[in-house]
């Protein structure tokens, strides 16, 4: 008669709350994550972002409040972008000593000096053109604008950044920052490269946030989101630079390359939940579509579980002010 039953039942392991607790397999803490914050210049008031509900410019004269307060509630780690109004066609205030850049970087560490600081490391929210690097003729010139990274690179090491985070997805870009801060002497500021970033129609909301003008595409330097080993690829190629940290991004939709790139390598892997996929969760969510919070927590729970050691998301402060 016991044939008729079945043998093994995993529900056992379910039945209560505290049981669910003990067998869960995968968490996400709070110091699993980095929040990305926007910071502009010469503006008084802060500016929302209508395609990321929730998500603001934070004017530059309110970044040490703002530092503050991400501290009180638990947040250990931020990633800067700013919104300049110094622009031209190579984005030199990025490498200026009391650049944007630097300024940024300065104040989040004056104010909290146990904040991590990451410093993306792009041209894109400083240039005219909206592209990556150098525009010449034919494109974006790879070697000129690594010049130019490595610049930036040293200008946010001299404003007290932890991590320089390259996103221009130039060629070599992290071996030439590796060489410009050691060659600075900032043997131990660390490179979070954007090693697998793909051109990703999930970044659309951003360059609202973030001020971009770019007109046309970065399908040239940036990676096609149907490549699986190109990414794999690309990623082994910044460790081989000297990366510390390597990164997918966007992250939902790219869950099989977080795993790849985790079964290729030992370092840390960081994969970054974009604009989009946060402005799709806002928007469902005010539907009435989805439970923001248990969706929250099932995406991120899918990138730790795929592989990822840290992720970004603008989830963060949301997560660190009313939990999951």
């Amino acid at each position: 008669m016991s044939s008729v039953y079945p043998v093994s039942r995993p529900r056992r392991l379910r039945r209560t709350p505290a049981l669910r607790a003990l067998f869960q397999e995968t968490e996400v803490q709070l110091s699993d994550l980095v929040l990305p914050i926007f910071v502009e210049e010469g503006v008084s008031d802060y500016v929302p972002v209508s395609a990321m509900p929730g998500v603001v410019r934070i004017p530059e004269a309110r970044l040490a409040f703002e530092i503050e307060r991400y501290a009180k509630a638990g947040i250990q780690s931020v990633m800067t972008f700013g919104i300049s109004h110094h622009l031209d066609d190579i984005g030199s205030d990025t490498w200026q000593e009391n650049g944007l850049v630097a300024r940024m970087a300065r104040i989040c560490k004056d104010t909290a000096p146990e904040m991590i600081v990451m410093s993306d490391t792009c041209f894109c929210e400083y240039t005219t053109h909206g592209h990556c690097g150098v525009v010449h003729d034919n494109g974006v010139d790879n070697d000129a604008t690594l010049v130019n990274l490595g610049r930036q690179a040293v200008a946010a090491a001299r404003g007290g950044a932890d991590f320089i985070a390259p996103s221009a997805a130039m060629d070599g870009q992290v071996q030439a920052i590796r060489a410009a801060l050691d060659g600075a002497g900032f043997i131990d500021t660390a490179v979070m490269a954007y090693s697998t970033k793909f051109a990703s129609a999930f970044y659309g909301p951003f360059r609202e946030a973030g001020g971009t003008v770019l007109k046309g595409n970065r399908n040239t330097y940036q990676m096609n989101p149907m490549n699986r080993r190109e990414a794999i690829r690309e990623s082994l190629l910044d460790e081989q630079e000297g990366a510390d940290v390597l990164m997918v991004k966007p992250a939902g939709a790219f869950l099989d390359t977080i795993r790849d790139i985790r079964e290729a390598t030992h370092l840390p892997l960081a994969a970054y939940q974009v604009s989009g996929e946060y402005a799709m969760i806002k928007f469902a969510a005010a539907a009435g579509a989805i439970d923001e919070r248990q969706i929250v927590r099932e995406t991120l729970g899918a990138i730790k579980r795929a592989g990822a050691d840290i992720i970004l998301s603008y989830f963060g402060l949301d997560i660190a002010e009313q939990g999951f």
